[in-house]
């Protein structure tokens, strides 16, 4: 062994304690940096003297050399990393769509005084009234009146619902370009480490940011990450190059290519979405990647869950959604009551005439309900063309009275049920969809936080941790400083004081 040996051996000391300290500061530095990953030094210690060999020095056993700073390590469990990019999936779908059907709560403002409901009541109790006394013309007006309101009503809930689908499309679209931009960043992080793997590098921040827009890109639609080295001889320390596949619920690839392959560094993108009018409808009917057709329902997040909402064309050519399907019932149900309504008032009299249409007509052919909710109005033009008689007499108000009884008729429309019954099932169903919903949301959301406390316990930053460990270090970095000043001392002795005896 080298006379200057002790000194070596100190200095890889304070060299490690260092690399230590500093990377303690950077833990600490980035204690509240989103995405970060905490980092540690992993010391190792330096081959011992002598070697195994045939002309080994005969001495009693090896002896230590030191210590160095094997490699900077990123604390991260990759199990946890697929536990939550999987519930982050569910949790992105549920919240999407709670919030698409919470809109379609507020804007049906059901039960209250504004609602349809009460408006129809309000209608229904002034035909009542007008049964009761058939030449007031004030009764009159307020059937007028209230017929407008009626109309008006199912007019704003057609329009607000359609705005809101309009707002879901332009959404999707987002949503889309967002994926885009996420695939890109990820598939450019994959080749700075490559690049810097195959260098000997590991590189911690990076692996970071990939991990950050990987979660993000999880949120938006389900996907299978795996690994791959970036170069032989693997570097082992490093992450390597991540492989996304899109994938369905069961975490089966619904593509025969990788959406990003780290080993080639290919990488492919969402097409703009596809639309068509179907039912009267503007609808999704497919989203492609690179021109091939891709079933995003088969996957989850927010992706389909706008997709749910705004409305796709299914294999029978059938527009299946939720904004969609109100949008159908409500025509459904202004369509029936138009036309019901119509019929019993054509069949009362003024004087020797029959009544006019009350409110709009639609035709008869299969699809004539189609926007009906957001055509219907009223077509009289003042209260005495309102035909409230059987007999033509001004005195018999029997017609008003079965113009009431339309709310409660059965209707082949409707399914046998009335325009009472069919509306208050419309909203019960909707309160149990969100309430679902609702419930789904709350549920993958707690699972998510559960998860992602758990990431944070094994990754996050602890200061208290740190304070130890920089402690620790420094304490260490001091006691190899004190060691560095003994063999300064004892070889100050030897060249300094020896070999001078006699002089």
């Amino acid at each position: 062994m080298s006379t200057f040996h002790g000194l070596e051996m100190a200095r890889q000391a304070l060299a490690t304690q260092q690399a230590a300290l500093y990377t303690t500061g950077h833990n600490i530095a980035n204690a509240n940096t989103e995405g970060y990953s905490r980092q540690r030094v992993n010391f190792e210690t330096l081959s011992a003297f002598p070697a195994a060999s045939r002309n080994r020095p005969q001495i009693p056993g090896q002896m230590g050399t030191g210590v160095e700073a094997g490699s900077v390590q990123r604390i991260r469990n990759q199990f946890l990393d697929n536990q939550f990019r999987g519930e982050n999936s569910t949790s992105g779908y549920w919240s999407t769509r709670a919030e698409a059907l919470s809109r379609m709560e507020s804007l049906l403002n059901e039960p209250s005084d504004a609602g349809l409901s009460k408006t129809m009541d309000q209608f229904w109790q002034s035909l009542q009234d007008l049964a009761v006394n058939p030449e007031n013309s004030g009764a009159r007006s307020v059937v007028l009146e209230r017929a407008h309101a009626v109309a008006d009503t199912f007019n704003y809930m057609s329009e607000s619902l359609t705005n809101i689908r309009t707002d879901l499309q332009k959404q999707i679209d987002v949503t889309v370009k967002d994926a885009n931009t996420l695939i890109d960043g990820i598939n450019e992080l994959n080749k700075q480490i490559k690049h810097l793997e195959t260098h000997g590098y590991s590189a911690n921040d990076l692996y970071d940011r990939r991990d950050m827009l990987i979660d993000n890109l999880s949120e938006i639609v389900s996907i299978d990450v795996s690994y791959d080295k970036s170069h032989l001889p693997p570097n082992k320390q490093g992450d390597g190059v991540a492989t996304i596949n899109l994938v369905n619920e069961a975490g089966t690839s619904i593509m025969d290519t990788p959406l990003i392959d780290g080993v080639s560094g290919v990488a492919q993108a969402f097409d703009e979405p596809n639309y068509e009018t179907a039912e009267g409808l503007l609808a999704v009917t497919n989203l492609t990647i690179g021109g091939t057709k891709v079933d995003i329902l088969a996957t989850e997040g927010s992706l389909k869950g706008l997709v749910d909402a705004f409305g796709y064309v299914d294999e029978s050519g059938e527009v299946v959604g939720d904004y969609p399907e109100m949008l159908r019932n409500l025509d459904k149900m202004a369509y029936a009551f138009a036309t019901a309504f119509n019929a019993q008032h054509q069949a009362g009299k003024i004087g020797d005439e029959n009544g006019a249409a009350f409110f709009t007509e639609f035709g008869t052919e299969e699809d004539a309900y189609i926007g009906a909710a957001g055509a219907i109005s009223v077509l009289l033009e003042d209260g005495s063309q309102i035909a409230t008689s059987t007999t033509g007499d001004s005195g018999n108000g029997d017609n008003a009275s079965m113009l009431a009884d339309v709310f409660n008729k059965s209707d082949a429309t409707l399914d046998g049920a009335s325009i009472k019954k069919y509306y208050e099932s419309l909203i019960g169903d909707l309160g149990v969809t969100a309430e679902h919903a609702n419930r789904m949301t709350e549920n993958t959301n707690t699972l998510l936080g559960q998860v992602q406390n758990q990431r944070l316990a094994v990754s996050s930053v602890s200061l208290d941790e740190e304070m130890s460990n920089m402690i620790k270090f420094q304490h260490a970095y001091s006691a190899a400083a004190r060691s560095m000043t003994a063999m300064d001392e004892m070889l100050d002795r030897i060249i300094n004081s020896m070999g001078l005896v006699g002089r």
